[in-house]
């Protein structure tokens, strides 16, 4: 039998979870089944490169970031055409739209969505998101199915008006290979960072974005550092970085110059996390799956987390999680952990990483995705 063909449509290729997650996924599908490839809006990016290393046929569109282009469309619709995919799966709300539109053209026979966010606050960005998320709304019934990787995003797209003919929901995969404990590593990490080894490294991986709430972060991070002389604190992600002169002012501010460490996107990610004493996600909205709890987690590192999307859900009995914008509750989380102890530390992040293996293993997480094109390409076939 022939392998399904899979295109992926995706708004962009920079740095992301929802970027990871399909990275993780091209990694891991069987390609004996499933023939893959990856158009993004724009340009290739740096998970674009690293999804061509694995032999993956990736094309940029070329689309400018915040303008809807009738050209795209057009390039779209043809290399569709060309490509002749059997199913056609669109990550991320503006590759969503593009996508349903450029399907018709090209007579791909099935679409499926793919929504990651959850309770998003659309004020913080453009007007043209805006309307974009709406239109989906408007639109949702037309795709064969649409995915969310959480019961939270499926609750607030439901709320917002999203009515799919079926709703699939796929939890973010771990790769618990890549991300696991690695105890040797912390006193290299520290050493790297000007850091004595038995100070307390607490560490925020976010690109720096509204949703993520650096602001929330840093008061924290002031709260504590005045009272925990042992304190430190990393800052990883997109923007995350000392030029970036809004963050750099929130660090004066809480006087965490001596004490923050801004380093910017990451490649080797694993090797930061698995040095970590504690991690945080402050996210004030929109989250749904963040990938980074799950794979802190996966490293053994107890964390603690802001109660937006599936957050406390992938957490469970095996961190803390507290309200999003409270400084006080987020610092307060944090204590609570220092107070555990090394060993009680220790034992958390056993549990939590057996609780990654458990529940959201990439394996697992693959093999649904595999099972959901062949059910619906299957459908499709039949009622042809």
């Amino acid at each position: 039998m022939n392998p399904i063909r899979v295109l992926h449509l995706i708004s962009s290729l920079a740095a992301g979870g929802a970027q990871t997650m399909l990275a993780n996924l091209l990694a891991r599908m069987d390609r004996q089944r499933f023939q893959n490839q990856v158009v993004s809006l724009i340009e290739v990016g740096p998970v674009g490169e690293q999804i061509r290393s694995q032999g993956i046929p990736v094309y940029p569109l070329g689309m400018r970031r915040g303008q809807p282009s009738p050209a795209g469309l057009w390039r779209l619709a043809r290399l569709l055409r060309r490509e002749r995919p059997d199913v056609l799966q669109t990550w991320l709300y503006h590759a969503d739209l593009l996508g349903l539109c450029a399907a018709p053209l090209a007579r791909t026979p099935v679409v499926v969505w793919n929504v990651r966010a959850s309770n998003m606050d659309m004020a913080q960005y453009r007007r043209l998101s805006s309307w974009t998320v709406k239109a989906c709304a408007r639109l949702s019934g037309l795709p064969h199915a649409v995915v969310v990787n959480s019961e939270a995003g499926r609750a607030f797209h439901a709320q917002i008006g999203y009515h799919p003919r079926q709703w699939v929901l796929i939890p973010n995969g771990i790769d618990t290979q890549k991300f696991h404990p690695e105890p040797a590593l912390r006193a290299d990490v520290r050493c790297e960072l000007g850091l004595e080894p038995e100070a307390l490294l607490i560490g925020l991986v976010a690109r720096f974005d509204p949703m993520k709430d650096h602001g929330t972060f840093l008061r924290a991070a002031g709260q504590l550092a005045r009272t925990n002389p042992a304190a430190h604190f990393v800052l990883v992600g997109e923007g995350a970085s000392a030029n970036n002169a809004p963050l750099a002012a929130l660090c004066a501010q809480e006087n965490l110059d001596e004490r923050m460490r801004l380093l910017g996107r990451l490649a080797d990610l694993p090797r930061l996390t698995t040095a970590l004493d504690m991690a945080s996600s402050s996210s004030a909205f929109g989250e749904g799956f963040p990938n980074v709890v799950g794979e802190a987690m996966a490293c053994g590192v107890p964390c603690v987390v802001t109660d937006v999307g599936d957050a406390a859900r992938i957490v469970g009995e095996t961190g803390i999680v507290v309200p999003p914008k409270n400084p006080e509750a987020l610092a307060e989380g944090w204590r609570k952990l220092i107070a555990l102890g090394a060993d009680g530390r220790g034992q958390l992040g056993q549990a939590a990483r057996a609780r990654i293996q458990q529940h959201y293993s990439l394996t697992g997480v693959v093999r649904q995705y595999e099972d959901l094109y062949q059910s619906v390409t299957e459908k499709t076939r039949c009622a042809a």
